[in-house]
C-alpha cells in the first residue's frame, strides 16, 4: 500500500528536501507551494508524476488550504502524513519600533496559522489511517537574535501547537516538532566558510538531508511511541556557550 504524504513549502529548501525524499521512498506525495514555477520545476524532475500531485496554495488561506485538502482527498482518498513546512524564509523583521502590525500579522498567518489550518484540513484523514504530522519550527523559537519577534513568535507557537495537538489527537494520530538550526538550503557548501562550519559541535552546517532523515522516520511506524516532542537538529550549535571578546 503506498502512503500518501502532504508537505506545504515544497517547491524549495527544506520542504522540496521532504519531498523529494518521500517520493525516492516509494509514497504518494500532495507538495503545496504558493511558488508555481518552483512546483512545476518539482514536477518536472520526477518521471512518476501518478504518485505526486502539485497544488498552488497559500496555506495561510482558509479557503484555499480547505479546496487543496479536498483535491487531496480526491486524488488518494486517504492521508498518512501531514508536514507543515511552510514559512517565510526571512527570519528577520523591521526594529520594533518600525515593525509594522500588518507584516507580524501575515509572518504569523504563514508559518502559524498555517499549521493549524493544514491540521484541522487532514485531522479525519489522519485518524482514519492513524498517521502522523511532523511540524517544522526552528531554534528561533529557544534562541533569537536582534529583529526576530515575529518569526521567533510563530516558531515558538508551533512548538506549543505541536504538543496541545499531540494531546488531542493521540493515539490515532503522532504530533512532532523538528526545530533546525542552521541549515544550508542552498545546497552550496563552497559559500560556507570555515568559521561558519567551526560554530558548530558536529564540525559542520547542517544539511537539508539531516532534516529530512528526521522527517521521514517521524512519520514512519519506526517512531509510533513518540508523540508531544521538538526534536532540535542543530549540530549541537544551541548547547555551545559563546563569550564576547
Amino acid at each position: 500500500m503506498e502512503h500518501v504524504m502532504v508537505v506545504t513549502g515544497a517547491a524549495r529548501g527544506i520542504g522540496r528536501g521532504i519531498a523529494e525524499r518521500l517520493l525516492n521512498d516509494g509514497n504518494c506525495v500532495a507538495a503545496l507551494d504558493v511558488d508555481h514555477d518552483g512546483l512545476e520545476h518539482l514536477a518536472s524532475t520526477h518521471a512518476n508524476t501518478e504518485r505526486l500531485l502539485t497544488l498552488p496554495c497559500d496555506v495561510s488561506s482558509e479557503a484555499q488550504v480547505n479546496r487543496a485538502f479536498e483535491r487531496i482527498g480526491d486524488w488518494r482518498g486517504r492521508i498518512d502524513g501531514l508536514v507543515n513546512n511552510a514559512a517565510i524564509a526571512n527570519p528577520t523583521n523591521a526594529p520594533l519600533h518600525e515593525f509594522e502590525y500588518s507584516a507580524w500579522r501575515h509572518i504569523l498567518a504563514t508559518d502559524l496559522d498555517s499549521v493549524f489550518l493544514c491540521s484541522k484540513a487532514s485531522v479525519m484523514a489522519l485518524r482514519s489511517a492513524r498517521g502522523a504530522i511532523v511540524n517544522i519550527a526552528s531554534t528561533r523559537a529557544l534562541q533569537s537574535e536582534p529583529h526576530c519577534e515575529g518569526y521567533a513568535a510563530a516558531k515558538g507557537g508551533i512548538v506549543a501547537l505541536t504538543h496541545a495537538l499531540a494531546i488531542s489527537l493521540g493515539p490515532e494520530v503522532r504530533v512532532n516538532a523538528i526545530s533546525p538550526g542552521w541549515i544550508d538550503t542552498r545546497g552550496r557548501p563552497d559559500a560556507l566558510s570555515h568559521r561558519d562550519h567551526a560554530q558548530h559541535p558536529m564540525g559542520r552546517v547542517g544539511k537539508v538531508e539531516d532534516v529530512c532523515e528526521l522527517t521521514v522516520f517521524l512519520l514512519s511506524e519506526r517512531a509510533g511511541f513518540i508523540t508531544g516532542q521538538n526534536f532540535v537538529i542543530d549540530g549541537g550549535m544551541t548547547r555551545k556557550m559563546i563569550y564576547a571578546e
